[in-house]
């Protein structure tokens, strides 16, 4: 850690503590009154109180809405864990071995640590207390405080890809891609408890679940595959074949539940699969290299990112088509992110430029272009409402 680092996240502290711990978009407090901000800090917590934002271990918690599945990822609805987090975008650069972390509200790198090699993603834990560095060829993952932005000790974990939590909140998944394993492990200690092999699964990469949280999709990104996995019985139930040459990556699901969408850097577009028959129903063109998926804090926006020709895609959930699309000017990478609390700003990490850029979700302007290290990659916003992590950089509900 480097002394001269400490004192704007020391300032960065304060200011959450002045703020009462909430986290924001750039820029929306200076476009906010002080009246307007009171009323709505009130209702927030009005709104909290009504609902459960505290899930305990054991038990799936039971979905707000029937018809929305990202109904507690409203803007507000800020669960006490993530109350107390710096806001913060936590930057894992692949090739630099380390990890920038950005201030959401000046845009600007406010510290800077070394992980372990090849960091891939930053993951919120269940209970939203940890966010954890994939150092897939360091075969650790590395803790971080989100209340504090600094990192903990390595914990020793084989081929960490990536990470997700099943919804229950009583293992975690490491995603060990070179092996061709899912391994779930014990969610705090990372000791593993049981080895799922999935040789038929090459690359195997991204997964979102089902509404009930029981059963999840998995991205198999060097088979052209995606494979279907019993979360309460831990084994693989079909595989679905997409078309030769398929490349899918991010999984996320519709806010009604009844369809996945899976981008495909290959196939230039996102794959629809019925969520409860499990057939392909079509590709839907996006724009090349579209590899991350993000729905709006209103549920009714999907942002695909599209790497290879630095664009966002905006299809709306109710017709499953794009309605527009944002350019990068100056082109970029635009891989994976999240949105900021309050849903105005989209973070995504620039995988080949060396930067991240920061887009308002209400214009699709570039507001922010920052400069980190080399390969970024699966960057974390943070804090971000929702009641439980089940991963990635930030799988809420």
């Amino acid at each position: 850690m480097t002394g001269g680092r400490l004192a704007p996240l020391a300032a960065l502290a304060l200011a959450a503590a002045l703020a009462g711990g909430c986290g924001g978009g750039s820029g929306a407090s200076a476009t906010t009154s002080s009246a307007t901000r009171t009323i709505a800090a009130r209702h927030a917590h009005r709104t909290q109180r009504r609902l459960d934002l505290t899930p305990h271990p054991g038990a799936i918690p039971p979905p707000l809405s029937p018809t929305n599945v990202y109904a507690a990822e409203r803007p507000g609805l800020l669960a006490p864990a993530a109350r107390r987090a710096l806001p913060l975008v936590y930057v894992p650069d692949s090739n630099s071995a380390t990890v920038d972390v950005i201030s959401q509200r000046t845009g600007r790198v406010v510290e800077h640590f070394a992980v372990g090699a090849l960091p891939q993603h930053v993951v919120p834990s269940w209970d939203l207390k940890t966010l954890w560095v994939t150092n897939d060829q360091g075969n650790s993952l590395t803790p971080i405080d989100p209340r504090t932005g600094r990192p903990g000790r390595p914990v020793p974990v084989l081929d960490p890809y990536n990470l997700y939590f099943t919804a229950d909140g009583l293992h975690a998944i490491v995603v060990a891609e070179a092996h061709r394993e899912l391994d779930f492990r014990d969610p705090h200690t990372m000791r593993l408890q049981h080895a799922l092999a999935v040789p038929t699964c090459p690359g195997v990469d991204h997964m979102d679940y089902t509404a009930d949280g029981r059963t999840a999709l998995v991205s198999c990104e060097f088979g052209g595959d995606m494979i279907v996995l019993d979360l309460v019985h831990e084994r693989v139930l079909r595989t679905i074949p997409l078309r030769r040459g398929a490349m899918p990556q991010d999984v996320k699901l519709s806010p009604d539940g009844r369809t996945f969408y899976v981008a495909d850097m290959m196939s230039d577009g996102v794959w629809l699969i019925d969520a409860r028959t499990w057939r392909v129903t079509r590709l839907q063109p996006t724009g090349r290299g579209a590899h991350g998926l993000y729905p709006s804090r209103d549920a009714r926006t999907l942002y695909v990112s599209n790497r290879g020709e630095g664009s966002i895609t905006l299809i709306s959930f109710r017709t499953g088509r794009p309605y527009r699309k944002w350019l990068i000017p100056g082109g970029g990478s635009p891989d994976m992110g999240g949105l900021s609390a309050d849903g105005r700003t989209l973070w995504l990490s620039g995988r080949y430029n060396a930067e991240v850029y920061a887009i308002d979700t209400r214009s699709g302007r570039l507001v922010q272009r920052v400069r980190v290290g080399s390969g970024p990659h699966g960057l974390a916003v943070w804090p971000q409402p929702g009641r439980y992590s089940i991963g990635h950089t930030g799988i809420l509900r």
